[in-house]
């Protein structure tokens, strides 16, 4: 199993619209052979500076399934907009892949 998430920090005000964002698109992720299953999820609000973690989080059968996915016209139709939403976020993306060493 591999797990592959991406960190965003969304900007105060914005947190609805990149909801909306993530709610409307069309991944294409369940026509991909080793998909398993894909999250949105919502972390904490930093009081300082006004910006909500976020974190995408989809589960594949390999870390080969989820690279196979990275090079896919699926992948570039998925993500040919994400430049249209510069003020929501607080920087660039952070990847994080994870292989799985124990399942229970």
């Amino acid at each position: 199993m591999y797990i592959a998430m991406n960190r965003f920090l969304v900007n105060e005000g914005y947190e609805t619209a990149f909801e909306d964002v993530w709610r409307n698109r069309d991944s294409s992720l369940k026509e991909m052979p080793g998909f398993e299953s894909f999250h949105l999820l919502k972390g904490p609000r930093n009081a300082d500076n006004g910006q909500t973690l976020y974190a995408s989080h989809t589960v594949w059968q390999s870390q080969e399934h989820f690279t196979d996915w990275t090079k896919s016209e699926n992948f570039r139709n998925a993500h040919k907009n994400a430049g249209n939403n510069k003020g929501m976020y607080a920087g660039h993306p952070n990847f994080e892949g994870f292989v799985a060493v124990v399942n229970a």
